[in-house]
């Protein structure tokens, strides 16, 4: 199996490939666009700022292959909020896949959100054998409200998007790499896909 995780310039790309390796696979970081387009599996990842995360994307006219991709691909944290329509972080376009704009946690809890949290309403077999209120990682300021392709919720202040699904795109604003034994079961299960 060929996974391909995307680097951009963008991402916390070495902690996804050791992730991967841990599992018993092996994982390529590459920002070549045939490269990708022939990957079995696709990792999306992203650290930092939505404008400049896009910039990248662009640059590399990654943001016009990544929505014609047909094999399964999963955005995590940034990653998924650039799937999504755009965000409030550097009043950014997205990619449109998931049909949500991504907001700013208001003024009422702090920022960033940082830690373990819960995730419940699970949908899609991306948390099979995962149970309910199990605990992910999350490090975020701005959030995917809840819509209708909305997979996993977690609450801060307000209920969000834990997870996303769109055909073959999946995405999770917490950090699978990074939560434990059920991250790892989220990982797997997105390889077996």
């Amino acid at each position: 199996m060929k996974i391909v995780i995307i680097n951009y310039g963008a991402g916390n790309i070495q902690s996804i490939k050791f992730a991967i390796k841990r599992l018993g696979y092996e994982a390529i970081l590459s920002h070549d666009v045939n490269e990708i387009r022939n990957a079995d599996k696709v990792i999306f990842p992203g650290v930092g700022e939505a404008s400049s995360a896009m910039k990248k994307l662009r640059e590399s006219h990654l943001d016009k292959l990544i929505p014609t991709l047909t094999q399964p691909v999963l955005g995590i944290c940034l990653g998924m909020q650039l799937m999504c329509n755009g965000s409030e972080e550097g009043n950014t376009k997205g990619l449109g896949i998931f049909d949500v704009d991504v907001v700013r946690f208001s003024k009422k809890v702090k920022v960033p959100q940082i830690g373990w949290n819960q995730i419940a309403k699970l949908k899609s077999v991306l948390f099979n054998d995962v149970d309910e209120k199990s605990h992910i990682y999350l490090v975020h300021s701005f959030y995917a409200p809840i819509c209708k392709q909305t997979i996993a919720t977690s609450s801060y202040g307000v209920d969000y998007s834990a997870a996303l699904m769109h055909d073959n795109f999946y995405g999770t604003q917490f950090h699978p790499e990074k939560s434990s034994d059920i991250g790892e079961r989220i990982l797997v299960n997105f390889l077996k896909m």
